[in-house]
């Protein structure tokens, strides 16, 4: 009898435990998606980049002066500015901050994903790859293995890399 109820017990254990196991935050966000910063060596080159080849649109910028900076623990007294870029006009989606603090842009040895730490790129899913493919061909971009390459019988995957050589990759159909 002891032999049939264990199943039973453990099976109830689990029912109760379960909850504890949540998927769900504690509540504690504002926002449900987070925003990344990238520093990048010429803004103005990463602006073009990320608006004329991948698609994006800025949404506002904020310049940080010098004081605030400091304060803020941001930098040792220099001043900068961001832009937001988003995929789309909409509260819930994710910003790419871009500043730029004037500082040469050292990825000497990246040639692949693992050759450093760190964030190392970004993933967009898109609706269709043709345009996509379209304005990295009008602007000269590289793209990187044997891109566009077929995930399965329906999405595609390019690999690209921005002026500072972060990595971005792109998933969707033709």
């Amino acid at each position: 009898m002891i032999k049939k109820l264990k199943p039973v017990f453990f099976l109830a254990l689990m029912l109760v435990s379960l909850p504890l196991y949540s998927v769900h935050s504690p509540g504690d966000f504002a926002k449900p998606t987070i925003s990344v910063g990238i520093l990048v060596e010429d803004l103005n080159k990463s602006l073009d980049f990320y608006i004329n080849v991948i698609g994006m649109i800025q949404v506002r910028e904020l310049t940080i002066d010098s004081e605030k900076a400091k304060k803020m623990g941001l930098s040792n007294g220099e001043s900068f500015d961001i832009k937001f870029l988003k995929l789309e006009n909409s509260e819930n989606a994710t910003e790419l901050k871009l500043m730029s603090c004037s500082k040469k842009t050292d990825h000497s040895k990246q040639t692949y994903i693992p050759d450093d730490n760190g964030i190392r790129y970004l993933t967009i899913f898109v609706k269709s790859m043709k345009p996509m493919l379209e304005r990295i061909g009008k602007h000269g971009i590289k793209t990187l293995g044997q891109s566009p390459t077929m995930l399965d019988a329906n999405r595609q995957f390019v690999l690209v890399q921005d002026p500072d050589g972060n990595f971005i990759e792109m998933i969707g159909p033709k």
